[in-house]
């Protein structure tokens, strides 16, 4: 049972978070925080240290959002070849669900945050390292069972399949298709089947 507080802090986050991820930092004005919640300046800032905290937590609140199914995908039940597997078919799907939230969030909060704001750029990463860790450690699972060629680099293999993942995101974002990105997941598809798989 969430208190009242708590409940004015998640209300917060629901309004603001597309504005942050849409607009950026510098982009998301107070009054558009003011107007999108319908509260006043002291009652935010009752919730949130100030506008860095809160840019950060709507970050934190969105990319929670655009992973929710993620967890699904690569369920720890399955075996590590599904799990990567999995991977690709949810980035398949990624773009229209990214597009609800007004963008992928790691793209456009990473690219704003990179010159304007230190902190919310550092919690960027710290994302972009744990998927990037997630995505190793499913290489090393696939690895211990047999599937996995063992002589991979796992976290070598992870950066690339990242790498593509949001280079896949950026070219259809920007050409407005999908395309681009379900063309580079089949691409890692075929990088796994010829090159890693044993």
């Amino acid at each position: 049972m969430l208190t009242k507080a708590e409940k004015t802090t998640q209300f917060i986050l629901e309004k603001v978070s597309p504005f942050f991820n849409k607009h950026g930092y510098t982009g998301t004005s107070m009054s558009d925080i003011v107007k999108a919640t319908g509260l006043t300046k002291g009652a935010i800032y009752g919730n949130f240290e100030d506008k860095e905290d809160l840019a950060i937590q709507a970050f934190n609140y969105t990319i929670r959002r655009a992973m929710s199914n993620l967890g699904d995908y690569i369920s720890s039940d399955a075996d590590g070849l599904t799990k990567l597997k999995n991977l690709t078919s949810f980035y398949k799907k990624y773009y229209f669900t990214e597009k609800l939230l007004g963008g992928c969030p790691m793209l456009n909060v990473g690219i704003d945050s990179l010159n304007h704001n230190s902190a919310l750029n550092k919690r960027v990463v710290e994302v972009m390292n744990k998927l990037i860790l997630r995505i190793a450690e499913m290489i090393d699972q696939a690895k211990t069972e047999g599937t996995i060629k063992p002589s991979i680099d796992s976290m070598a293999y992870a950066h690339k399949i990242y790498a593509q993942i949001q280079g896949g995101i950026f070219v259809s974002n920007m050409l407005n298709n999908d395309n681009h990105l379900s063309e580079l997941m089949i691409h890692i598809d075929q990088m796994i089947d010829s090159e890693m798989i044993v």
